[in-house]
């Protein structure tokens, strides 16, 4: 079986679903036909440090970098929202428009 090569464009697009979009590896990986194990590589290569820890909205810390991480992961789940939320009305306003 041949192997597949994919562009370095591809290849960054595919990660800016995980890295700023909010995505997970797995879903991000469905979405452009690629499998985990590949789009992780692809991650790390570009420097990405994993995945956040679930739960860490019950840790009370003052901490600079945690903070910081904190808001960074708030502002990319608020940008995911807002985009679906764009997507919907869209849908919405299409669908509406279509019937008799």
């Amino acid at each position: 079986m041949a192997r597949k090569r994919y562009t370095t464009a591809f290849k960054d697009e595919a990660c800016k679903l995980v890295t700023e979009q909010g995505y997970g590896v797995t879903e991000a990986g469905n979405q452009v036909g690629v499998s985990d194990p590949t789009l992780r590589y692809w991650l790390v290569q570009r420097g990405w440090e994993g995945p956040k820890a679930v739960g860490l909205e019950q840790v009370e810390s003052e901490d600079p970098k945690y903070l910081k991480a904190r808001v960074r992961e708030l502002e990319q789940r608020l940008r995911r929202s807002e985009m679906e939320r764009e997507i919907l009305k869209k849908a919405t306003a299409y669908f509406a428009n279509q019937s008799p």
